[in-house]
């Protein structure tokens, strides 16, 4: 049976996800069988598994660490913001219900059957499993039924190692205060902690290192400076978007919408040198000067399409492509280009029927069945093969749909205006291809930089294991998950 330990954090985004990684990376090196495990993860930012399931997109990478394809029981529950109350809920990589959050809260005590069963199953194939969990067990308030962090620990008995970001500042008050609001039971079963993400000479920190390990009594298994490569590393949160990227002469803006989903389709854009990439947020207009505009996917097509009205930035996009600029929408940003979108059962929340931009001759229908599925596919103007992958509600059709940017077994996906300059697909993840990517460049007069994405991000997972190993200790954190509980 495996050792196991869990990743907690003393607060949001101190690098739980790519610490999990990287520990991941560097066991699997050690010659050990290895699986990442997070039990609730909140992201709009999902990843497809070969079976055509649903699993955050860090779990997704954290398997890539491992050296394996992801699976469903590396992510349980995934839960998908569809508005600022409610939650897709999927379970075990299928949609089970959309829920507000305090219905949600009546849900939990049937989850952590199907959290635990997914868990066992990792343990039994495996010699180490580590563990995210998800904010902070500080929010003692959510303690009830919790299936995320310490919850789950004290069902599943498994050593927790408690993470602090010192770069947002107040890490020693984060460690003590969380020690400090826990009960007895689930503040035993700390075991260790960790400082992450410190910039400049780390011994400047050793008085605050060992006043936490004095006050705590926990073991300190080291603190970890700023990872420089951790932009290489696709993100989870919308929160770590670059808001700017490269320098290059072809400038591509993508819209941050208030949904915004699978944006990790920026991230190989991100790594070419010859565009430069600019993330817009709220109340800033699009530049009319770019050469492309990406409106990328959202978890909430209907009220996203409000939201970039209400920024004004429809009228952004009209004055940039009477200058000539171009517009690619993804999964929901095409389906935002069509001329209607319907939504009578109200799938994605109030039901009705809104005009689209109107830069697409197609039409969509909402409808409860959901697509998710890994794709291969052929790009119709280069003959460059794509692998990608769906994961959208609705349906489109209309005339522009006779000129498809893609095909899939023969059958068209996604339109192009007979100008050429507007175009719109379903297929997440294209840009991850180096060829089709290069190719699509081409295509608007860019030359790709060559740049190998994949092999960048397993490259980048050995750096992160060798930061680990220097900056860690890593055979405590071992030793551990070894010991238990």
């Amino acid at each position: 049976m495996a050792s196991t330990v869990m990743i907690q954090g003393a607060g949001s985004n101190v690098g739980k996800s790519m610490l999990v990684a990287g520990f991941a990376r560097a066991f699997m090196r050690r010659g050990l069988v290895v699986r990442p495990f997070k039990p609730q993860n909140m992201s709009n930012n999902a990843a497809v598994t070969p079976e055509g399931d649903e699993i955050g997109r860090a779990q997704a990478l954290q398997a890539m660490a491992c050296g394996i394809e992801p699976n469903v029981h590396m992510n349980p529950i995934l839960l998908k913001p569809e508005s600022e109350t409610g939650a897709q809920v999927i379970v075990q990589g299928k949609r089970l219900t959309t829920a507000k959050a305090r219905d949600y809260a009546a849900l939990k005590p049937r989850l952590m059957l199907p959290v635990l069963e997914s868990f066992n199953r990792l343990k039994a194939e495996a010699d180490l499993v580590i563990i995210e969990g998800a904010g902070s067990p500080a929010e003692v308030n959510l303690r009830a039924n919790d299936i995320a962090n310490m919850g789950f620990a004290q069902a599943a008995h498994v050593p927790v190692v408690l993470t602090g970001d010192i770069d947002r500042g107040g890490v020693i008050a984060q460690m003590v205060g969380t020690q400090a609001v826990l009960d007895a039971a689930d503040e035993a079963l700390i075991k260790g902690f960790l400082i992450n993400k410190f910039r400049g000479d780390p011994r400047l920190f050793d008085d605050g290192y060992q006043l936490i390990k004095q006050r705590t009594g926990w073991a300190g298994l080291g603190v970890i400076p700023w990872f420089a490569d951790a932009h290489r590393l696709p993100a989870e949160d919308a929160a770590d978007l670059r808001h700017k990227s490269g320098d290059g002469g072809f400038h591509i803006v993508v819209p941050q919408l208030s949904r915004i989903a699978n944006f990790d389709d920026l991230d190989p854009l991100m790594q070419e040198p010859g565009l430069r990439i600019e993330v817009i947020p709220a109340g800033v207009p699009l530049p009319v000067e770019a050469d492309l505009i990406l409106i990328p996917g959202t978890k909430s097509t209907i009220a996203d399409l409000a939201y970039f009205r209400a920024q004004g930035w429809d009228i952004d996009l009209a004055a940039a492509m009477r200058r000539g600029a171009r517009v690619l929408g993804l999964c929901g940003g095409y389906q935002m280009l069509g001329r209607t979108i319907a939504d009578p059962d109200g799938v994605e929340g109030t039901s009705g029927s809104v005009a689209g931009l109107g830069l697409l001759e197609v039409d969509t229908m909402m409808t409860g069945d959901k697509r998710v599925t890994l794709t291969h596919a052929v790009h119709v103007g280069s003959g460059t093969p794509a692998q990608g992958y769906e994961i959208h509600i609705g349906q489109t059709a209309g005339p522009d749909r006779a000129r498809p940017m893609f095909r899939i077994d023969d059958q068209p996906e996604g339109a192009i205006r007979s100008d050429g300059r507007v175009m719109g697909s379903y297929l997440h993840g294209i840009f991850s291809e180096d060829t089709f990517r290069a190719a699509f460049l081409a295509g608007l007069g860019v030359q790709s930089g060559g740049v190998g994405y994949a092999q960048g991000v397993d490259a980048a997972l050995d750096a992160l294991a060798d930061h680990l190993e220097a900056h860690c200790d890593c055979d405590g954190l071992l030793q551990i998950a070894k010991s238990g509980v």
